[in-house]
């Protein structure tokens, strides 16, 4: 159900932008209300059971919205997904509408992983030698992986940047015997 998370997530950055809410805050109110659907078996319960009056449901939103100071914006998503029986959906829209806000407002995620700890001016030249390969601001995750022996491998979407020791000696390998 692809389509029912992108149609739900590009309508709800619809509102994001259009209201100029904080992206990073609404994003944030949804991932409590995983967080909370995740901890609490009951809630998720209530809100996907048919049998509950949908009023009921959208009484105890009300009830964690309030709670958690989670935004009207936010709360009224969670209630159209109440109303439309699509509470089951709420992770997979919460990560596209991560990718649609992202796209829209020209951020691209950049997974590096690099073959030791770089130091803080290291991750700096990195993230902009990124930005000016893509043209966009890079949102950066950094992680170890010392089998590369040194070097660092780039992921941003599908393209991938391998600029590590192991991926070149792939290389070399590969050129050697074709």
């Amino acid at each position: 159900m692809a389509s029912v998370a992108s149609t739900y997530a590009r309508a709800f950055a619809d509102v994001v932008l259009s209201a100029r809410l904080d992206a990073n805050r609404a994003l944030g109110g949804l991932h409590r209300i995983l967080d909370l659907l995740g901890e609490s078996e009951a809630l998720r319960r209530v809100w996907e059971n048919p049998a509950v009056p949908a009023d009921q449901k959208r009484k105890l939103l009300d009830v964690i919205v309030l709670r958690e100071g989670i935004e009207h914006h936010v709360r009224n998503l969670v209630a159209v997904l109440i109303d439309h029986r699509r509470v089951q959906f709420l992770a997979r829209i919460v990560e596209q509408l991560k990718k649609e806000l992202d796209a829209r407002m020209g951020f691209a995620e950049a997974h590096i992983t690099s073959a030791r700890e770089l130091g803080d001016a290291e991750k700096r030249s990195l993230e902009s030698q990124i930005e000016k390969a893509t043209g966009k601001k890079v949102r950066a995750h950094f992680r170890l992986d010392a089998s590369l022996l040194g070097g660092a491998v780039v992921r941003v979407g599908s393209t991938i940047y391998d600029g590590s020791v192991k991926g070149q000696l792939e290389k070399i390998r590969e050129a050697i015997n074709s």
